[in-house]
């Protein structure tokens, strides 16, 4: 999959989930701040990716995720992995 079509995936079900404006979804911005996460909205992102990706996250995988980049660089990695 295309790092691309992967990015455009995530953001289109993160504005769609978590009601987010998408021009506030930048690889700089900070995933928790700009999307609002609590523990349970963790939950939520997990199970979207998923169900979206096929691919399996674990808390540990969200040690050091700040960014939008680090996010898509995680589920980027997890998928190449998977292949």
């Amino acid at each position: 999959m295309d790092k691309t079509v992967i990015i455009d995936k995530i953001n289109d079900f993160l504005i769609d989930e978590f009601e987010v404006d998408g021009d506030a979804i930048t690889p700089d911005a900070v995933l928790k701040d700009t999307l609002g996460l609590d523990s349970l909205d963790y939950v939520d992102l997990v199970v979207t990716v998923e169900s979206n990706f096929g691919v399996k996250l674990g808390e540990a995988d969200f040690v050091g995720i700040s960014t939008f980049q680090n996010f898509y660089d995680l589920i980027e990695n997890k998928i190449k992995a998977k292949q």
